[in-house]
Order: structure tokens, then sequence, then C-alpha cells
């Protein structure tokens, strides 16, 4: 038995809390707030760590973002509309787990 802490264990736990903070962040504020969470970690990786040039940035690739989800959300099953949440969640989704996993470095 050595002595510390468990590596395996701790990064498993704060995966979980960061999870929960964000399912509850998103449930209080909003869906479309969800887009503010990831945009920002996109943008970074886009121009850099310089944050003269990453807000511009994140309001560029949010808006796009969310229009590509509208229009998507507006066009994949015609005469009928998909919510936009739904489009933001499929999309969005996997980009914050694959951030939160450490995936995406500025």
């Amino acid at each position: 038995m050595g002595l510390g802490i468990s590596i395996h264990r701790t990064r498993l736990l704060l995966f979980f809390f960061v999870a929960i903070l964000t399912g509850a962040s998103v449930a209080l504020i909003g869906e479309i707030a969800f887009v503010g969470l990831i945009v920002p970690h996109f943008a970074r990786f886009i121009v850099g760590a310089n944050y003269k040039y990453i807000l511009p940035m994140s309001a560029l690739v949010g808006a796009l973002f969310l229009l590509i989800a509208d229009t998507l959300s507006r066009t994949l099953n015609p005469p009928f509309e998909i919510p936009i949440v739904a489009i933001l969640s499929v999309i969005g989704l996997p980009f914050f787990i694959y951030i939160v996993r450490g995936g995406l470095k500025g």
C-alpha cells in the first residue's frame, strides 16, 4: 500500500464533478448557453492563447455554430423542425466530452 492518492480514482471523481456541474449550469441557465461553454475552447484552439483574439473569434464561432445548428434543425426533417437544442446536443456533447477528457489544447 503506497502513500498518496489514487490518480485514476481522482481523475474519475473530477470527471464526474465536471459533468454534474456542467449539467447543473445548463439546466439552470438554458440549453443555448451550452454553446458558451464549448465555443471559447474551440476559439482558443483556432487562434492560440492570446485573449485579444479569443474574444472576437468566440463571437464569430458561436454565431456560426448557432447558424449551422438552426439551419440543420429547419432542413433535416421538412416540413417539421427539429428542436435546435437537440441539434446543439448532438454536435456539442461529444465535443464537450473530448474537451473534458483533455483532448483540445490551445
